[in-house]
């Protein structure tokens, strides 16, 4: 006669011990994907940064010749929508409200005087200065002040984030803040406040070395 085999109390059977690592998988997935819902469970699911940059080569020096007379800040509410043709936007698009900030220089390059363009009489008290009309720099968004307000995406957009190697990219409304940025500015009176100041530091700096009648106009 067989006598049954008993089970030690407390062992699980080998299927359940499956079950048990599934669930625990998906328990830890689903708690990855909530932790900014649970506070206090950011810091035990959080990753470490470590920065494993090489040392920056110096690949050019250019001297600058040009005077930073002025310059503006400015901001802009970028608001850029693409939807599908055929598709819902709950299923296929994207619509981002961007808040940009940035900077743009006005100057005046000094290098581009001439030999003509600087006439000082024989004693050296009056002065003339014919300067370059001031121009603008390149706009620099300033990632300190700019952000994102609202992100909406659709469902598949969501889904390409998942397998995406930069997820919610905001290279397309920070190029169109910058764009903007710089119009602002050519609309602006940055260039005129960049010569006028330019003017006030020329007549400052030959006054204190004698010169008594100092004249400084902009023109190609």
């Amino acid at each position: 006669m067989t006598t049954p085999v008993k089970r030690l109390p407390g062992r699980m059977p080998g299927w359940a011990k499956v079950v048990a690592a599934l669930v625990l998988v998906l328990v830890v997935f689903f708690a990855g994907l909530r932790l900014s819902v649970l506070p206090g469970l950011k810091d035990l699911f959080g990753t470490e940064t470590q920065d494993r940059s090489g040392p920056a080569l110096l690949k050019s020096i250019q001297d600058i010749s040009r005077y930073d007379a002025a310059s503006g800040n400015f901001q802009v509410v970028v608001d850029l929508e693409k939807d599908a043709k055929l598709l819902p936007d709950a299923i296929r698009g994207t619509r981002t409200l961007y808040v940009g900030a940035g900077t743009v220089d006005a100057y005046v390059d000094l290098g581009k005087i001439g030999e003509n363009d600087v006439k000082v009489n024989d004693d050296r008290t009056s002065a003339t200065l014919r300067l370059p009309h001031a121009r603008l720099g390149e706009p620099a968004l300033d990632p300190d002040r700019s952000y994102a307000v609202s992100k909406q995406r659709g469902l598949l957009d969501r889904l390409g984030d998942l397998f995406s190697d930069n997820p919610n990219g905001e290279q397309a409304v920070q190029k169109l803040a910058v764009r903007h940025i710089g119009d602002a500015a050519k609309e602006s009176e940055l260039t005129a406040r960049a010569e006028s100041n330019t003017t006030d530091m020329l007549e400052g700096l030959l006054r204190s070395l004698g010169f008594k009648e100092v004249r400084v106009s902009y023109g190609s």
